[in-house]
Formats: structure tokens, sequence, C-alpha cells
């Protein structure tokens, strides 16, 4: 006998069809916590080295210049007239700006790593070289605060002359954070504008 049964032409498969009826934000496992910090290793990267080298540079000046150390005959000369090895402290912020605020200034650092980390989308850390930028910035943050904490003010010994003037002594730490913030705000500037109404 003749088999009138009806059989489908092409077989519906039922793996397929719920495979495909799953959303796409289902079936793509989220990021995990490892990712997300591996995302912005650049940053982490530089805040390293940059903390390190600071901190090993004040070690290295404790220990052969007595504090405070400035002008002869103790200072290191590296190079006659222009540049020294001293030993000096700074309790205010760059340039001795805020002198005697060292608890202020510490509080002030720990806020401007805090709020880095949680306005860091806001601030595009996903660029590389962003990242980069507030590798210095937050490694040299972060040495400055170290020191403050533990000496009661910031360790300087980069001494620099130019003639008459004589440049503000500064570290490895300050070095990281002005490269960071100059950086950072030529990259800033250099973005597509975002079109008016987009947010």
């Amino acid at each position: 006998m003749a088999d009138f049964g009806l059989k489908p032409d092409h077989p519906i498969s039922t793996s397929a069809s719920a495979s495909a009826a799953v959303p796409q934000s289902v079936a793509r496992n989220p990021p995990s916590k490892i990712d997300r910090v591996f995302a912005y290793r650049r940053l982490w990267v530089v805040a390293f080295v940059v903390y390190v080298l600071d901190q090993l540079t004040k070690t290295l000046i404790a220990a052969k210049l007595p504090f405070p150390t400035y002008g002869p005959p103790r200072h290191i000369v590296i190079v006659e007239d222009f540049f020294n090895l001293v030993h000096v402290g700074n309790t205010g912020a760059a340039w001795s700006i805020l002198s005697g605020r060292g608890p202020w200034l510490a509080g002030l650092a720990i806020l401007t790593l805090v709020a880095i980390y949680f306005w860091r989308h806001s601030l595009g850390l996903r660029s590389p070289f962003a990242q980069l930028c507030f590798g210095g910035l937050c490694g040299g943050t972060a040495g400055n605060l170290t020191d403050r904490i533990l000496h009661g003010h910031v360790i300087d010994f980069l001494d620099f002359h130019f003639g008459s003037y004589i440049y503000p002594s500064f570290n490895v730490a300050d070095m990281g954070i002005v490269c960071g913030v100059f950086g950072y705000i030529v990259w800033s500037l250099k973005q597509p504008a975002e079109p008016v109404g987009e947010k």
C-alpha cells in the first residue's frame, strides 16, 4: 500500500530553533573581574613602574644624603651649575603651594584616586593612550601620598638651575603626574567633538 502519511520536506531542528530563541545578551557570558581588571593593564603597569621608581630613588637619596641637604658642600653635583641631587621636604603641593597642608593634601590625593576609579568610563580610560597618562598620574599620586604618610612631607631631590633661576626641586612622582596630566589634556583636545544632542 502507498504511504499517504505527510512528511515534512525539511525536518525542523529543535536545537537550532531553541538556540535562536535565546537572546544574545543571555548567550554571552559577562566579563569576569579578571577581564575587567586586565582591560586597564596599561594603566596598572605604568602606575606600578612610576611608583616603584619613585620610592626606590627616594630611598637611595635618603640613604645617601641626610635630611635636609641643599647646596654645597653636601649636595651631589651631577652637572656643574645646572643639575644637583639634594634631599629636601615639601609639605605643600607643586612649587610648595599650600605649604603646611600635608594632611589636607593627602586626603585630596586619596579622593583623586577614588574619583578616577568611579569616573573611569567618562574619562575614556578604555583608550590605551589615556591609560598611559593616568598610569603616570596615579603612580605619581600614590608615590607622593606614601611620602606624606611615612615622613609627613614629600621627598624632593632633583635640583635644576637655569642661570640665576632655580627651578623648584621635584621627584619622579611629580614627573609622572605632570606628564600624565599634560598628555591627557593633549589627547582630549584631539578627540572628535560629540554631536550636539548625543549623550
